[in-house]
């Protein structure tokens, strides 16, 4: 897994490119266009199980095909609700079928990212049983977004980790 963009994504490169289309403030949250090779994806889902106690499997909260990243390992009260997808307890991301995600971000990330044109804030969001830390990262199309698409990922899988630690630290 690489390790060349840093934990801190506030200083990411920005986006080439437009956004893709999405379903926007519709639930289902989908993106319509630029999805991932699937080479691309599947590299992005062999560096999440790469992430020490990272168990993947069927989302307990999306669309039926969407690959859910979990860390069953840590124990619920040492979980940070911002940094789970809710309703489950310890899900903190999954990947589409076209390779977006959506997963939680930093409070102090989502700004940039939103800004820099690599993500957007679920609808769900709104809600105020649920986290506002919640977004959709578009498919990564090629190994350039990759690289940002993993950065992403494991500073989200930081969070997740911060107070339950299962088994090591971000590699």
């Amino acid at each position: 897994m690489s390790a060349d963009l840093p934990l801190d994504l506030t200083s990411l490169p920005a986006r080439r490119g437009p956004r893709p289309r999405t379903t926007g403030a519709e639930i289902p949250h989908d993106q319509l266009e630029d999805f991932s090779p699937p080479a691309v994806r599947e590299e992005l889902v062999a560096r999440a199980r790469l992430l020490p106690g990272v168990v993947t499997g069927p989302s307990l909260v999306s669309e039926p095909g969407s690959l859910a990243l979990r860390l069953p390992r840590i124990p619920e009260r040492d979980r940070s609700f911002t940094a789970f997808l809710h309703p489950s307890v310890d899900e903190f991301g999954h990947v589409h079928r076209s390779g977006f995600l959506h997963l939680t971000v930093e409070p102090t990330a989502l700004p940039a990212l939103v800004d820099l044109g690599w993500a957007e804030p679920h609808p769900i969001t709104r809600r105020p049983e649920f986290p506002d830390t919640i977004v959709m990262l578009y498919a990564p199309r090629d190994e350039e977004e990759l690289e940002v698409a993993t950065a992403v990922l494991r500073s989200s899988y930081a969070q997740a980790v911060a107070n339950g630690r299962p088994n090591a630290g971000v590699r």
